[in-house]
C-alpha cells in the first residue's frame, strides 16, 4: 500500500512539473508530430514502391513470355526444316535409287580385276607421283553403307598403302583382338564378326586412332604412356615401338575423348595426330617416319578441338570433321595444309550425306580416293571428288 502511494505521488509530481512547463508539453507534440509526418512519407514512398515493383513484375513477365513465345517458334522453325532436310534425303536415296550411281562395293570388284595389272605396274614412277600430289577434296561423290555392328565406335580399314584387299576391324575402344576378313565382301556377307580371323596382338590397343600401312599394323598403346607399336601382320611380330614425345597429352577431339593419338597416312607418307595442354585449345599435327617411328617435323594448327569428331591427312593436307554435341551433319570445317598452299577460307565446306552419330574413326585410301568411316555403329565407305590445288 506505500509503494502504491510513493507511486501515485510520483506521479503527481511529475504532472504538477510538466503542467507548470508549457514549453516542455510544446517540444513532446512537435516531436509527435514529425513522426506522424515521417510515417506517412513512409507509408507513401512504400505505396509508390509497391505500385512501381509490381508495374516492373509485370513488365518482365511480359519480355519472359515474349521469349517464351519466341522460343518455341524457333523450335518449330528448326524442326520444319528438320523435316525439310530428312525428306530431301530421302528424296535423293529415292533418286540415287531409280538412277544409282556406281557404288563403292562395285568399284571393289573393279579394283580386283585391276589388282593384276597393278601388280605388274612399276613402282617408282608411281610413288614419285604419289610425292608430288597436290590434290584437295571437292565434295563427297558418293556414299555407301557396307555393314552394321553393334558397337557405337570403332574403326575399320584397309592397308592404305597396298593392293591387299583385307579389311581389318577394330571393335570398340579398346582391346587386343583385330578382325581380318579376305575382302570386303566376306565383311558384308556374315553377320557380326564370327567369321573373320582373330589377330591377338601383345598389347592391347586404345582409341580409334590406329592403321595399316605397307603391311604393317600401326597402333597405339595406352599404358603405362602412350606409345606407337609396329606389328608386322605376315610375321605376327612388334618390329618396333616408340614413345609418343608429346607431354601432358588430351583428347585430340572434343567429341572422341578416346582418341588421344590418331595416326593417318596419306600419298605423301604417316601422320600423327595429337592435342597437348600446353596448346589445350587446337589440334596439333607431326609428320612421322614409318620405318623408325621418329617424328620428322611438327605443327601447330588453327584448328579448334571443340566440336571436333575425326580427321584425315590427303596431301598433305589436314581435314578436320566437325558435329555438335547434339547430332547434326557432320562437316569438314577446318583446314590445314602444311605447304600453305590451301586455307580454311579457300576450301570447300563439305557436309557428309547423312546424319547417324559422330565418326568414331575416318581413313583415308589413297589408292581408292575413298574415305572408310564408323558413324554410330555403320561401317561406311564415302567417295570423293578431288580438285587440284592450283585450281584455287
Amino acid at each position: 500500500m506505500g509503494t502504491l502511494i510513493q507511486y501515485l505521488t510520483v506521479v503527481s509530481a511529475i504532472v504538477l512539473a510538466v503542467q507548470s512547463q508549457p514549453s516542455f508539453m510544446e517540444y513532446i507534440e512537435r516531436r509527435l508530430a514529425a513522426f506522424e509526418d515521417r510515417i506517412s512519407v513512409w507509408h507513401d514512398q512504400t505505396q509508390r514502391y509497391s505500385s512501381e515493383y509490381r508495374e516492373f513484375k509485370n513488365q518482365i513477365l511480359g519480355l519472359v513470355e515474349g521469349l517464351d513465345k519466341e522460343r518455341e517458334e524457333q523450335r518449330r522453325n528448326l524442326e520444319m526444316a528438320n523435316s525439310r532436310i530428312e525428306r530431301i534425303e530421302r528424296e535423293m536415296d529415292y533418286l540415287e535409287t531409280r538412277n544409282p550411281v556406281p557404288t563403292c562395293v562395285e568399284m571393289e570388284d573393279k579394283l580386283i580385276e585391276q589388282s593384276v595389272e597393278k601388280a605388274q605396274e612399276k613402282k617408282k614412277p608411281k610413288h614419285s607421283k604419289m610425292i608430288d600430289c597436290g590434290e584437295m577434296i571437292s565434295n563427297i561423290k558418293a556414299m555407301k553403307i557396307v555393314k552394321k555392328l553393334e558397337t557405337t565406335s570403332g574403326l575399320w580399314t584397309k592397308d592404305l598403302m597396298s593392293d591387299s584387299e583385307k579389311v581389318y576391324v577394330f571393335d570398340g575402344i579398346g582391346n587386343d583382338t583385330v578382325y581380318e576378313f579376305a575382302r570386303i565382301r566376306d565383311f558384308t556377307d556374315f553377320s557380326g564378326l564370327v567369321k573373320a580371323k582373330k589377330i591377338k596382338l601383345p598389347y592391347p590397343w586404345a582409341g580409334t586412332g590406329h592403321m595399316v600401312y605397307k603391311g604393317f599394323l600401326y597402333y597405339i598403346r595406352s599404358e603405362p604412356q602412350f606409345q606407337v607399336i609396329k606389328f608386322d601382320l605376315k610375321n605376327q611380330t612388334v618390329t618396333d615401338s616408340s614413345m609418343f614425345p608429346a607431354e601432358q597429352q588430351i583428347p585430340v577431339y572434343g567429341l572422341s575423348p578416346f582418341n588421344y593419338v590418331d595416326l593417318a597416312a596419306d600419298e605423301d607418307g604417316l601422320w600423327a595426330i595429337y592435342a597437348t595442354k600446353e596448346n589445350e585449345k587446337h589440334i596439333c599435327l607431326a609428320r612421322l617416319d614409318p620405318k623408325t617411328l621418329d617424328i620428322e617435323q611438327m605443327w601447330d594448327t588453327p584448328c579448334p578441338i571443340d566440336n571436333a569428331e575425326n580427321s584425315f591427312v590427303i596431301c598433305g593436307t589436314l581435314y578436320v570433321v566437325y558435329n555438335t554435341k547434339l547430332r547434326s551433319r557432320s562437316r569438314i570445317q577446318c583446314v590445314y595444309d602444311v605447304s600453305d598452299t590451301v586455307t580454311t577460307e579457300q576450301a570447300p565446306l563439305v557436309y557428309f550425306p547423312k546424319r547417324y552419330g559422330t565418326h568414331s574413326s575416318i581413313k583415308y585410301n589413297p589408292a581408292e580416293k575413298y574415305l572408310y568411316a564408323w558413324d554410330d555403329g555403320y561401317q561406311i565407305i564415302y567417295r570423293l571428288a578431288m580438285k587440284k590445288k592450283s585450281d584455287l
